[in-house]
């Protein structure tokens, strides 16, 4: 016979896998592309390092004032010598606390010099400007070199990142690298990262700036130096021309229909500053600051339904472009490797 859990029993069972399962979502989100307790940077290895310890802290903070807690209430129960008991609430509830927080702190305080370094003289330097709701990406020594939401360093060498905002505040940070950095209109900040593996990360903006803000997101490639090399040697190539019937009559639209106004596609008569730069966009991973995945049905989506894919961008919709001229747009622009 079966006999049936009391009800205080089964609730106590449920609670507890409920807290593994618990656990078990939280120990999901500490790896990946986009967290900080998986680094890949040197900056990002003491982050992880002084989260870590503050953990252990604060463990062993809760552990003695359960422990108190249990041992009056359960263990034993009743009335207690006063002067033992100030003993084990003063220890217990302040000294040790503060012992605790007082050796974080100063470990936390410890690392700073070495996160807000400067590069050494020579160091690669990428310029990021945050816009809403893009970022727009510059090598200062490869003036032609712009690219949009994508960004592309060597592994093992310090970056110096050159960070300001053309509209409101943004903040810069790629969890998996290193901290953050708040871009503010007006003023140049700096931050130094220094990648230690190879991969693809993801990078996000920190600071609410508005309606799309969740949708500004970027890629972050750490390649080996002699890839990294030969990619910006050809980021600085015009565009290629088009190859086929399609690609060629996509060109014709994108000139047509005034889309150089905003962009620039190098070795075209497209020289817009307001957007994007196009030259090498179907070599990017994503459209949108990581809003859609890059694809010719990404590219018409994008293009004809812009403000519904991305609320209040500032682009306009161009679902008036007949559907036989998106697909030869659309084709053109993901030729652009």
């Amino acid at each position: 016979m079966i006999f049936p859990l009391p009800t205080c029993q089964r609730a106590c069972w449920l609670g507890q896998i409920a807290a593994v399962g618990g656990v078990l979502l939280m120990l999901g989100g500490c790896a990946g592309e986009q967290s900080a307790l998986d680094p890949a940077g040197r900056g990002a290895e003491q982050i992880a390092a002084l989260f870590w310890w503050m953990l252990g802290g604060a463990v062993v903070i809760w552990c003695i004032v359960v422990g108190l807690a249990i041992y009056a209430i359960r263990i034993a129960p009743g009335p207690h010598d006063d002067r033992q008991m100030r003993l084990w609430v003063i220890g217990g509830g302040a000294v040790i606390p503060t012992l605790v927080l007082t050796v974080l702190l100063i470990y936390g305080l410890s690392m700073l010099p070495g996160l807000v370094r400067a590069a050494p003289e020579g160091s690669l330097q990428v310029d990021v400007v945050g816009l809403q709701w893009w970022w727009q990406v510059r090598y200062p020594a490869s003036e032609s070199v712009k690219l949009a939401n994508e960004i592309r360093i060597p592994v093992g060498e310090p970056v110096q990142f050159n960070l300001t905002s053309a509209d409101v505040i943004h903040s810069f940070w790629i969890p998996a690298l290193g901290g953050k950095v708040d871009m503010v209109p007006g003023r140049e900040t700096r931050l130094t990262l220094e990648p230690t593996r190879t991969g693809r990360f993801r990078g996000v903006c920190a600071e609410y700036c508005g309606a799309s803000h969740a949708l500004m997101a970027f890629d972050v490639v750490v390649m080996e130096r002699a890839a990294f090399d030969e990619w910006l040697a050809a980021q600085q190539e015009p565009a290629k021309e088009p190859q086929g019937p399609l690609e060629v009559r996509g060109r014709e639209v994108f000139l047509r229909r005034g889309c150089g106004a905003c962009h620039a596609v190098r070795g075209t008569r497209a020289d817009g500053v307001i957007g994007p730069d196009l030259t090498h966009v179907g070599g990017r991973a994503s459209l949108g600051a990581g809003t859609l995945e890059n694809s010719p049905d990404a590219f018409r989506k994008w293009i004809a339904h812009t403000s519904r894919t991305k609320p209040a961008v500032r682009m306009p919709d161009f679902d008036m472009i007949p559907e036989a001229d998106m697909r030869a747009l659309a084709a053109y622009l993901e030729s652009l490797q």
